[in-house]
């Protein structure tokens, strides 16, 4: 084998070897970023157990893809989410807004009686 099939094979080794770190970061990176949202389940955890300290709750739901929410100059990332409560036979629903980073609840919105 001469210099320049050497050098060939060593730049096509070295090409693969470049590749493979490419794309081992961007699978990397790909899952850094969708790890930065609580999960829709934990989300609906919070919401729920907030509501639970003012009585017992008959139902939930939540939307698990997080959306642009934005509050005066800010835009957050939420989750929208939902209870559903009786109060002297009243049934009573409410929206809540839920910084999908933090659980922390942005906003609630009664949007039933």
């Amino acid at each position: 084998m001469n210099l320049e099939e050497e050098t060939g094979k060593m730049k096509w080794r070295n090409l693969i070897i470049g590749a493979g770190i490419g794309i081992a970061a961007v699978y990397l990176f790909k899952n850094k970023l969708a790890s930065s949202y609580l999960s829709s389940e934990k989300v609906l955890q919070i919401v729920k157990k907030e509501f639970k300290k003012k009585g017992p709750i008959d139902g939930s739901w939540i939307y698990t893809v997080p959306e642009e929410y934005t509050v005066g100059e800010t835009t957050h990332k939420i989750y929208r989410t939902g209870v559903t409560r009786t109060v002297e036979n009243q049934l009573e629903q409410y929206e809540a807004l839920v910084e999908a980073e933090t659980g922390t609840l942005l906003e609630i919105n009664r949007i039933a009686q």
